[in-house]
């Protein structure tokens, strides 16, 4: 049994993480940053949920990049082979459930 309280949680640099589980090869992480990841693409399915502050995702689709801001409670969800950065926008808590070693 853990219980995890997300907004007490920050770390030493941009995107340190907490792991709190790992279910047959799917990890799920608890992310702090205040920097920008790097584009990348997951060997597997993404699921990133906002926690506490904002994130502007960046993606493409057939070649063409696009932006939405997520806010707290917004789920973001890459399919594999979905191209994808996240920028938060200030300091911002995240949950990102992916396969294990993923980018």
């Amino acid at each position: 049994m853990k219980i995890i309280r997300s907004k007490s949680f920050t770390g030493d640099r941009a995107w340190a993480a907490l792991d709190i589980a790992n279910m047959n090869g799917i990890t799920t992480r608890l992310h702090w940053t205040d920097q920008p990841y790097k584009w990348h693409v997951n060997d597997g399915q993404e699921v990133f949920v906002v926690l506490d502050g904002q994130v502007q995702m960046r993606y493409r689709e057939n070649g063409v990049e696009q932006a939405t801001l997520l806010e707290v409670g917004d789920i973001f969800y890459a399919a594999v082979g979905t191209e994808h950065v996240a920028h938060p926008q200030g300091a911002a808590r995240v949950l990102v459930i992916e396969t294990q070693g993923s980018v």
